[in-house]
């Protein structure tokens, strides 16, 4: 055995000389002890793991089986100091193909993973006797599947989140079975209670004994058997102990992707490790909205640099920036937009400040903000019917709106307050009240944001349509002024909205949680008409670049010098210079949710709407230059355990990744042929860079209406019809998804 010195230039011990390369770029078998005491035995190749081996780390987790260039890829096992071990298929270092999972405590999962999680179809045996057979969806069953309990017991249906939602059939033991639908592993709606003697209880199922209802039919044969039984006894009785087992089970402090090799630098004048992920990964600085979180380990995070990055580059610089494969390209290309050159490192844009002016009392618009919070509180707090997802036309009524006046002095209904006499209106606020709870949003957590201690903050400019937007002082609300035709368009699409985002849960539409309008009293008698909004860049990752894209060409490059570009600028199209790469199921269901997002929209008649795209770079140099993927850049950090990775992957956060939102992906760099200015996507060049991503549908409030038929009369004189922004909804949302379907592809490397 040799043991492996950052001065040893990867050379082993001279009795191994039949091990040792015979020239440079040969494969070659290699037995180390690495700098920080992690062992190695197995194929070697360019200062890379690369074909088979064994690798042991001093925490006791260990991976044996194929490797390619540092990243485990291929068949191999991993094994945990637990006694946990995954065996099957790894792809860029994480566990993704087909695999059989044991954990420490018995269970065991056998079937298809995507990025450490169980996403296909898949069978789960657990330690107590239990077994799930069926469809996995981000690390949850998801979809068709079937659950034996050890006592008999069996439910074959839909699943929704780990948990039985939708319609099945459960069978007892007994002989007894419920067949209809369900919400949280219980009878809910329509349903069927059968005994073998073909008697049947037929109705409406709820755990609230108001909402319970129905017929009991006895069976010829015993026809007074089960006359006195109870339906409650199958929530209090016959479901007690058929709880479904806890989907994660035991968790793992640590994944497969989130170890970490001890590898030398191949620079000569290079006396220090490198540090890279186990899927070939330089491991970077974090940036400092990470700080509040408290993940940094003051004991050994050392000094942190000004932007918050916490590394110290100490291999060779010239390979920074440079681009692995499409170097031809770029010497025959010159980008059309001069924003961007092509032989120059890309960098992060300056830090921004933070979005929006808090609106103080000396602000112009103070006491609209203080009209706003006293109607929101009023509206959340005032009491209402059940919310049942399933809504009666006459909630979508345009008519369905709910005036209250605000006096200073207050009234019955209202708290006094220091602001001037107005009215509230609310739009339809069982709607809304019931999406807030289709979205999940907790009412008093919806509440405190937009209503707390905290003002507001308004954005510095209004938009091209003149609209004001303020942001809730956690980031979480986007509150936009809109206009009377505006809020037309929204209650006439209103119902058909709702019932789009209810049948897709991924659905990549703007999520709209209110409908509102503030009344001044007095001489100037305006109303200000507001929508509230989700923040799609809701975020603890900084926001590195944001891109407004809609598929056209004509103003769509932002005027802004590059001096003054930072990280809250909105880029536009002329302005992209990536294509981003997503993994294969999430690519394949981006492509189905874009086609069902965009026919809602083409039903609708709406027009001019805009995917906007927000992205975090994974890998910055201490400098701020963004690091590509297989860069051969050697980083040194000096950060504590917890890195990007396990912000990202922890099993506790699993959840947290959704289409849109928190989506590990690359982006591969761009650039265009000068003599093509308006070149709407650049040719690839090879270079690739790690990313988070958010992505969402925003500006669906404009129908195709006289006004955008006139606008597109008069441009399509002057410029090329198929460039201009204002064109047929239908025509609108074909040009909208060529562009993004070419924009976005499936990352085979993942």
């Amino acid at each position: 055995m040799s043991i492996g010195h950052a001065d040893d230039d990867n050379e082993v011990d001279p009795e191994h000389n039949n091990n040792k390369p015979a020239s440079l770029g040969e494969t070659y078998l290699a037995d180390k002890i690495l700098p920080n005491g992690d062992y190695y035995t197995g194929q070697w190749y360019e200062n890379f793991p690369n074909g088979l081996g064994k690798y042991l780390w001093t925490d006791g987790c260990m991976y044996v089986g194929e490797w390619h260039r540092g990243k485990t890829m291929g068949k191999g096992r991993f094994s945990w100091p637990s006694g946990a071990t995954y065996e099957g298929e790894f792809k860029s270092g994480f566990m993704d193909g087909i695999g059989t999972y044991t954990g420490s405590n018995g269970d065991t999962y056998r079937g298809q993973w995507v990025m450490n999680l169980k996403h296909g179809h898949g069978v789960k045996s657990y330690a107590n006797g239990d077994c799930y057979d069926g469809e996995w969806r981000c690390g949850m069953q998801e979809g068709q599947g079937k659950y034996n309990w050890k006592n008999g017991n069996y439910y074959i249906g839909e699943w929704r989140k780990g948990g039985i939602c939708g319609k099945g059939t459960f069978v007892w033991s007994n002989g007894n079975t419920y067949d209809g639908y369900w919400e949280d592993g219980m009878p809910k709606g329509n349903g069927t209670f059968k005994w073998p003697d073909d008697s049947f209880y037929v109705g409406n199922w709820s755990k609230d004994p108001n909402e319970q209802n129905g017929t009991y039919f006895p069976s010829e044969t015993s026809p007074e058997e089960n006359q006195d039984w109870d339906p409650r006894s199958v929530y209090d009785v016959d479901l007690s102990g058929c709880e479904v087992n806890d989907v994660d089970g035991e968790k793992l402090s640590v994944l497969p992707s989130q170890k970490r090799l001890a590898m030398w630098s191949s620079s000569k004048n290079d006396d220090k490790a490198r540090r890279m992920s186990v899927d070939g990964r330089v491991s970077v600085g974090i940036e400092r909205p990470f700080d509040k979180l408290q993940i940094w380990d003051n004991a050994t995070a050392g000094a942190v640099t000004g932007d918050g990055c916490d590394v110290n580059v100490v291999g060779d610089r010239e390979n920074v920036g440079r681009i692995s494969d499409g170097g031809d390209l770029l010497a025959s290309v010159d980008d059309g937009n001069p924003k961007w050159s092509p032989l120059q490192p890309l960098k992060l844009p300056r830090p921004g400040k933070r979005q929006g002016e808090t609106i103080s009392k000396d602000h112009k618009n103070y006491e609209l903000m203080l009209n706003l919070q006293l109607g929101i509180r009023h509206s959340v707090a005032r009491p209402g019917p059940a919310a049942s997802l399933d809504l009666k036309a006459s909630a979508f009524d345009p008519k369905e709106k709910v005036w209250t006046k605000f006096p200073p002095e207050g009234s019955k209904h209202t708290p006094p307050h220091p602001s001037g006499e107005f009215k509230w209106k609310d739009y339809c606020p069982l709607v809304f009240r019931t999406l807030r709870k289709l979205f999940k949003v907790d009412s008093a957590d919806y509440m405190l944001s937009i209503c707390g201690n905290d003002a507001l903050r308004e954005l510095s400019s209004p938009g091209k349509s003149g609209s004001f937007f303020y942001l809730t002082n956690d980031d979480r609300y986007m509150i936009k002024t809109i206009k009377k035709s505006e809020v037309k368009v929204l209650i006439r699409m209103l119902p058909a909205y709702y019932n789009h985002v209810r049948a897709h849960e991924n659905t990549l539409v703007i999520k709209f949680f209110g409908l509102h309008c503030v009344k001044l009293t007095g001489p100037i008698q305006r109303k200000v008409r507001f929508i509230i909004m989700g923040n799609l860049f809701c975020s603890e990752f900084t926001i590195h670049r944001r891109y407004d894209l809609k598929g056209s060409s004509l103003g769509r490059l932002t005027d802004k010098p590059e001096a003054e570009i930072d990280e809250t600028t909105i880029l536009k199209d002329l302005d992209l210079n990536f294509i981003f790469k997503l993994q294969k199921s999430w690519f394949q269901e981006f492509c189905r949710q874009i086609d069902r997002d965009c026919d809602f929209l083409e039903q609708e008649r709406i027009m001019d709407y805009s995917l906007l795209v927000g992205l975090h770079f994974r890998q910055v140099s201490g400098d701020r230059e963004l690091i590509p993927c297989d860069s051969e850049i050697v980083v040194v950090p000096r950060l504590s355990r917890v890195d990007i990775d396990h912000l990202l992957l922890d099993p506790d956060r699993m959840d947290s990744i959704r289409l849109g939102g928190n989506m590990p992906a690359r982006v591969e760099r761009t650039v265009r042929r000068g003599e093509f200015e308006l070149q709407l996507i650049g040719e690839p060049t090879g270079e690739c860079y790690e990313v988070i991503m958010f992505f969402g549908i925003i500006d669906i409030l404009q129908d195709y209406d006289i006004t955008k038929k006139l606008e597109h009369a008069y441009k399509s004189i002057q410029y090329d019809p198929t460039s201009i922004s204002a064109v047929d909804p239908r025509q609108y949302s074909k040009r909208f998804r060529d562009f993004i379907f070419n924009v976005f592809s499936e990352d085979i490397q993942l």
